[in-house]
């Protein structure tokens, strides 16, 4: 890889340990996947629960957060993923004291070395949307498919050493979706019948994201008849790249980069696919199918948005939850749903209302054992597709289907 001045005195721990490190991890990603040169980053989003840390990841972070503050604060703003708690009731998640020492020891670490612990996925609805052009160094998927897709910003799936690299450097190695020709299309798909409910359009997400089922495919659909709102997007983006790892989709005449289809898509790229309403039914179906008992309903992944918080609150109105009703917010949009009395109304109904965590990084296979929850309904595609793994028997509702569910312990057919 090319360097620059710069990049070689970092290279040679002219910078400190921490900064030599980085570099050194970036070069070696960066040769494994082609990329000449370094391109700066305005911006790193870091995921590392400390489910996927572990004790050794950990006390990792702990040894450079102990080198001198001049070596280990990072150069660009970089802020953090959901954590794996949320303290105020870890306890009646069931979460053991060695988790939330594992925390609060990743956290302190983070802190030191000037992180922002923002603990959102939905940063691009709370915190420094991202604008376009602007290269970034994301690590959720989610958060990468959005900027780069609705805010036509540029940035690869960043591991959490690489995101944390980039952060302490500036830089992160440019090739992938940093690239203009990555940018085009590579599957295009009619859409038949626009989506209207967020767990449909999760649906329609997890559907291209099985025809994609690679990082470099491109989706472009067209045949949306309106545009989307910030949650619709958000949920359909957050399926496509948990379904099938894609990190940037366009949406001809609404996405910037499609103003028009020929802007992203070759005169010769064919329609691989028609979806139908009926094709989004049965997506739902072959997961409903599998539950009539409901043990937990679990509104997450990702975070909800003042407005489905709103929307969660009218529904639940009125109403008594018979099982455990988890609904998990961001950090920014819980103090604001605390004021305006809808955190209030949810608690009313039995919502147990969690801030700044991700369910299924949250030590779900533990929490589900020391619960007893194995049957599980969500209005999240994606929260769908990850829970299998983790013993649990999901099914995607609507989110008023999912209230029903949650007041009745049941299904409707």
């Amino acid at each position: 890889m090319r360097l620059t001045d710069e990049e070689t005195a970092l290279l040679r721990g002219e910078a400190g340990a921490a900064r030599r490190w980085a570099i050194d991890h970036q070069m070696r990603v960066g040769r494994y996947l082609g990329a000449a040169d370094f391109v700066p980053v305005s911006q790193a989003h870091i995921m590392a629960d400390t489910e996927s840390l572990g004790a050794a990841g950990v006390a990792w972070l702990e040894r450079m957060a102990a080198l001198p503050q001049a070596e280990r604060q990072v150069r660009v703003p970089t802020i953090t993923d959901p954590r794996g708690t949320d303290f105020a009731a870890a306890h009646r998640l069931k979460q053991r004291d060695w988790m939330l020492d594992l925390e609060r020891r990743a956290i302190a670490a983070f802190q030191a070395m000037g992180i922002l612990m923002t603990d959102t996925c939905i940063n691009y609805q709370t915190i420094m949307p991202a604008v376009r052009g602007e290269h970034m160094a994301y690590g959720d998927t989610g958060v990468v498919i959005y900027s780069n897709s609705v805010l036509g910003a540029r940035s690869n799936f960043e591991g959490g050493p690489s995101a944390l690299a980039a952060g302490l450097t500036g830089r992160t190695p440019r090739y992938g979706f940093h690239l203009d020709e990555q940018r085009r299309a590579t599957l295009m798909v009619e859409i038949a019948d626009t989506p209207h409910d967020l767990a449909d359009w999760g649906a329609l997400g997890g559907i291209v994201g099985r025809l994609a089922g690679d990082y470099w495919q491109v989706p472009v659909l067209r045949g949306i008849d309106r545009v989307p709102g910030s949650d619709e997007l958000k949920h359909f983006g957050a399926a496509l790249a948990s379904y099938g790892s894609v990190a940037l989709f366009h949406i001809a005449g609404i996405t910037p980069e499609a103003v028009r289809l020929d802007d992203v898509a070759d005169p010769a790229l064919a329609v691989r696919a028609r979806i139908t309403a009926a094709d989004i039914q049965a997506f739902q179906q072959a997961y409903r199918a599998k539950v009539d008992k409901v043990d937990v309903v679990v509104f997450a992944a990702p975070q909800l948005s003042l407005l489905e918080m709103q929307t969660l609150a009218g529904l639940l109105d009125g109403r008594r939850a018979s099982v455990p009703l988890l609904v998990v917010t961001s950090p920014q949009v819980k103090p604001e749903a605390d004021r305006m009395g809808l955190t209030a109304r949810m608690e009313a109904a039995g919502a147990l209302v969690l801030s700044g965590m991700c369910f299924y990084n949250s030590y779900a296979r533990e929490m589900a054992e020391a619960n007893q929850w194995r049957s599980l309904a969500t209005n999240s595609a994606k929260l769908t597709n990850i829970l299998g793994g983790y013993g649990y028997i999901p099914a995607l509702l609507s989110m008023a289907a999912c209230v029903d569910a949650a007041c009745t312990g049941r299904i409707g057919r």
